[in-house]
Parts: C-alpha cells; sequence; structure tokens
C-alpha cells in the first residue's frame, strides 16, 4: 500500500519538474531571446536598381515590406526614421541581394509612412519576437496600414547617393536638406563585456584588414565599443563600412554621433 502510494507521489512530482521545464523552456525562449536591432542607411527602392541588378528582387513600393539579409522570410519589424522618431510595422521578404553598406531596402510606402529624409535616410530595425506585447498591439494597426496602402497610388523614389544609378527620371521633391555639423557617425564593430577581449578584437582586426584606425571607448564597466570614426560625410563613410565589412562582422551598425 505504501509502496503505491509512494510510486503515485513520485509520478506526481516527476510530471511537474517536467511541465516546469517545459514551461521555463516556453518562457525563456518566448521572453529572453534578443532582437536583431540594426542603425543605418535604408536604400529606398526603384525599378532602376532591380534593372540595374544593384538589387535582385523587385518590389511592389505600395507595400510594406523590405529587403533585409540577416533576418529570415516574413519576420515582422519595427522600421524607425531616427531623425524623427516616427516609426511603422513592416515584414521581411525572400532572401535579397543589395548593397552591404546599406542595412536594407525599403518601399517608397515605408518611407513616405516614417516621413524618411530622402537625403538622410537613417533608420533603425528592430525585429519583433512573436508573442511580445508590441506585436499584439500593433498587429491590427498594421493590417489596416496595409489595406490603406494597398489603394494609394505612389511615385517612385530614387536616391542616387546610395545606389550607382544614374537614372534621375523619377524623383520625389526634397523639401529637406542635410545640415552638414548633423552628420557625423561611427561605425559600431562590437560590444563586449571585457576590455581584454575587445582589445584582441581588435588585434585581430588590424592582423587581417587593411583597416588601422580602430577606436576602444568604455561605455560602462561592461561594455567596451570597437568602433571606427568619427565621420562627416558619407563618402568617407562608405568606404570606411566596405573596408571593415570585409571581414563579416554579423551585425555592424552606423551609429549617430551625437
Amino acid at each position: 500500500m505504501y509502496y503505491k502510494i509512494f510510486f503515485i507521489l513520485s509520478l506526481f512530482i516527476l510530471s511537474n519538474c517536467t511541465l516546469d521545464t517545459t514551461i521555463n523552456n516556453k518562457i525563456n525562449k518566448t521572453f529572453y531571446k534578443e532582437p536583431f536591432i540594426n542603425k543605418g542607411f535604408a536604400l529606398i527602392y526603384n525599378d532602376d536598381l532591380f534593372q540595374n541588378k544593384i538589387i535582385n528582387k523587385k518590389l511592389d513600393n505600395k507595400s510594406f515590406i523590405l529587403l533585409q539579409t540577416n533576418l529570415i522570410d516574413g519576420t515582422t519589424v519595427k522600421i524607425k526614421n531616427l531623425l524623427n522618431d516616427k516609426y511603422t510595422i513592416a515584414k521581411v521578404t525572400v532572401d535579397s541581394n543589395y548593397p552591404s553598406f546599406n542595412n536594407s531596402v525599403i518601399t517608397t510606402r515605408i518611407a513616405d509612412e516614417i516621413e524618411l529624409d530622402l537625403d538622410h535616410p537613417y533608420i533603425e530595425i528592430t525585429e519583433i519576437i512573436d508573442g511580445s506585447h508590441f506585436v499584439a498591439k500593433k498587429t491590427q494597426t498594421f493590417d489596416e496600414e496595409k489595406n490603406v496602402a494597398a489603394k494609394a497610388p505612389i511615385d517612385d523614389i530614387n536616391i542616387s547617393d546610395l545606389s550607382n544609378t544614374d537614372n534621375d527620371s523619377t524623383k520625389i521633391k526634397k523639401d529637406k536638406k542635410i545640415n552638414k555639423s548633423n552628420f557625423v557617425y561611427i561605425i559600431k564593430i562590437a560590444d563586449f563585456y571585457f576590455i581584454d577581449t575587445a582589445k584582441t578584437m581588435i588585434d585581430r582586426i588590424k592582423n587581417e584588414s587593411s583597416v588601422k584606425n580602430i577606436k576602444l571607448k568604455k561605455m560602462s564597466d561592461t561594455k567596451f565599443r570597437v568602433y571606427l570614426g568619427s565621420f562627416s560625410d558619407l563618402k568617407s563613410l562608405q568606404i570606411a563600412f566596405n573596408d571593415i565589412n570585409v571581414m563579416n562582422f554579423e551585425n555592424i551598425e552606423i551609429i549617430k554621433n551625437d
């Protein structure tokens, strides 16, 4: 009799442990996954980019979709204009190729929605983890925006500064001009918990690339940043980015140095 009671209690305890482990694993996957975040310059889609093979996919410029090589097809993201804090929701489409300097290719609908300065298309892309409060709150808004976008015509935007196209046949009038004194950026290579690890990374970059002007900044007691810059013009920023990009770091960011 006592043996049966002990056996039943043991099964009950083991079941609870298994259930707790399963729940904890689900909680960890749901709440502790680090979302992908990247700050950089977007490339705004136009058909010339596709026809000249600068990008490999044609986009519908009335849609809320983007090309982003770090994220898989169907990923929901928040796209934020870092110059005015306006944002919208979009989805990543299939695997794509585009200039490595740009952190994404976005449609003109997205650029219009966040009032992007076409001379200065500086954005932040944040992956939205499934099941997050933000997704639940914004899904209906996103669906409504897609319906409105599908009915509204929109012209192409061509940004010659960030592509190799010379076709100026379709441009939207630019009301804003870049204040050159505000164009100051750094290229963040990575942040590290330990200064010795950061110094090791600097040595590796110097040994394996032509990049020499690498800097180290203490952000806090447990955060040390390896970066390049600062840069006060687009050309020098692009050259430095392309130089460091040959090392295929996972998530290089361009950060405004206010």
